[in-house]
């Protein structure tokens, strides 16, 4: 039987310079730095998880020079929770950087697909790859790579990526209408087929649309977790969502409180 495990999640921090979209300032990256830390301290004093987790896009790229160095300053807040921190590749992250530039922050080897064990819980990390104004992608190899590793464990399995798995319909998003190709994985079908004939995974965990969502297919929750630093308002000065999660997984239940000023609760149980 697994214990409880309790993970601590943010998204979509966006690090950099003033990001504004159809004429209007649409993320806070100015006050990135200020969330972020607050986001550790929440953990730290009241969340206390097992693991902290980074969904990707810590950076609003602009150029190598400036991405590396906000890179660094993000993981060096995000490493100050007293929790191990794990991280996931956003595309963001992959304009200006590459593979070896994130392994060498993160502190680990490549490639930035893994897996591990903690608390009686599969831990799986998968890295999607968008290409600029084209499309997102889960590459055939990691495909077998990620049957192959559910097949390997008996424990139950938490999957985290960047980009939704799910069938989200976007229409009504604030950045994604008509443009699905880029927010949604392409081999999203093949994926959830992969999942859901592993018989292990409980749980499907991404960033990147900038809003919560819950989906539930085929007895498998995909959740996405609202942007640290979206503006919930329509323009400046703004109003930072300061989302993050707090997961709660057990044999029992699955539950999800997102946290900050775009609030989501959800409990599925078994």
């Amino acid at each position: 039987m697994a214990d409880e495990l309790t993970i601590g999640v943010v998204t979509d921090l966006h690090f950099g310079p003033e990001a504004r979209y159809q004429g209007k300032l649409r993320k806070l990256t100015h006050r990135a730095g200020e969330l972020a830390r607050d986001f550790v301290r929440q953990m730290n004093d009241e969340v206390r998880p097992d693991l902290v987790v980074n969904l990707g896009d810590d950076v609003e790229d602009e150029s190598r020079e400036a991405d590396l160095a906000r890179y660094a300053d993000c993981q060096a807040i995000l490493r100050t929770a007293r929790a191990p921190l794990v991280n996931v590749a956003g595309n963001h992250d992959l304009i200006h950087m590459n593979r070896e530039d994130l392994c060498r922050i993160w502190q680990r080897p490549g490639p930035l697909y893994y897996s591990f064990d903690l608390r009686g819980w599969h831990v799986v990390i998968l890295h999607t790859i968008e290409r600029k104004d084209v499309d997102v992608r889960m590459p055939d190899t990691q495909l077998r790579w990620l049957a192959a590793d559910l097949a390997g464990t008996r424990l139950p399995a938490v999957v985290l990526m960047h980009h939704p798995a799910s069938e989200q319909d976007l229409e009504t998003s604030r950045w994604w209408p008509g443009r699905p190709h880029l927010a949604l994985v392409k081999e999203r079908a093949e994926l959830r087929r992969v999942l859901e004939e592993s018989g292990r995974v409980r749980l499907v965990v991404n960033g990147h649309v900038h809003w919560n969502h819950v989906d539930v297919i085929r007895g498998i929750p995909y959740v996405t977790i609202q942007s640290l630093i979206e503006n919930l308002d329509d323009d400046a000065p703004g109003r930072p969502a300061a989302a993050h999660a707090a997961l709660r997984l057990s044999d029992r239940r699955i539950a999800v409180e997102v946290r900050g000023n775009d609030p989501m609760r959800v409990q599925i149980e078994r």
